[in-house]
């Protein structure tokens, strides 16, 4: 089976875009991040057109996740337990841990075929002196307790944009980063404790270029100088990542015309 993961920077915006790449990658599975609509206004009878069935979570302009699935859907969870909130509208931004606020759409989760997969748009944190931060970090520690039993139950890959860069290595400068998030400590401390469940990291080759980035800034010609990051990243349990025949990224999507500024990660499991 074919499994793939991509930022899409609204799924609106890059309909044409995502339809011409389900017909030419041919993935069965498609975790999809930063859709920016809402459940109603999801391309569901586009992407159906296509043989596709969607699992989606959203909520109007912002982040908003899905997963499509041409090898059936089950077991779909829209949020996970224990999921962090967030309230952007008060005056200052505030974390909830306790019910209150708004459990954003950065979660979805469906059983495609012998596979569990997850789609997940990861906070950004913002500035790791901003209160988003602490919920990037609180959001990625009940993501690992909500899935622990998850992982040991079969094949399962938890994938999406991260936004954290797992080492030093998958930034074009650590450098330009310093005192920025995406590189701390701590982020990559909360990766860790993924893979301490039984996770691991599935490598991916670059199509065409050297480095697997899969995120590059619109400005500044970053694609073109290849500045890029390494944050969509593909967890994988062990039955899963023993199943991988090949992964790639799959960097000419992110050329032409009204790109996202993330490229599709691909990956052939033989399950």
């Amino acid at each position: 089976m074919r499994l793939a993961t991509w930022n899409v920077n609204s799924v609106t915006a890059r309909l044409p875009r995502l339809l011409d790449w389900l017909a030419t990658a041919q993935p069965d599975v498609l975790c999809l991040q930063e859709t920016k609509t809402s459940v109603v206004a999801f391309p569901t009878a586009e992407v159906a057109a296509l043989g596709y069935e969607s699992a989606v979570a959203g909520q109007g302009r912002w982040n908003g996740v899905a997963v499509l699935s041409r090898i059936g859907l089950a077991d779909i969870a829209t949020t996970f337990a224990g999921a962090p909130s967030w309230d952007a509208d008060t005056a200052a931004d505030t974390l909830f841990t306790d019910g209150a606020g708004i459990v954003e759409a950065r979660a979805v989760g469906a059983t495609c075929g012998p596979l569990r997969v997850w789609s997940l748009y990861v906070p950004n944190g913002r500035e790791p002196t901003h209160p988003h931060y602490a919920y990037k970090l609180a959001w990625l520690e009940a993501y690992r307790a909500a899935i622990a039993d998850e992982v040991t139950a079969g094949p399962f890959v938890a994938v999406g944009d991260y936004n954290v860069a797992p080492t030093d290595a998958d930034v074009w400068d650590v450098a330009a980063f310093a005192g920025s998030t995406h590189v701390t400590p701590a982020e990559r401390d909360a990766l860790a404790a993924l893979r301490e469940l039984g996770l691991s990291d599935v490598p991916a080759r670059a199509l065409k270029n050297d480095v697997p980035y899969t995120y590059w800034d619109y400005r500044g010609g970053a694609f073109h100088k290849n500045l890029g990051m390494r944050i969509d990243l593909v967890y994988a349990s062990a039955p899963a990542a023993a199943a991988v025949t090949d992964a790639y990224v799959d960097r000419d999507a992110r050329k032409g015309t009204g790109p996202s500024d993330h490229a599709p990660v691909v990956v052939d499991l033989d399950l």
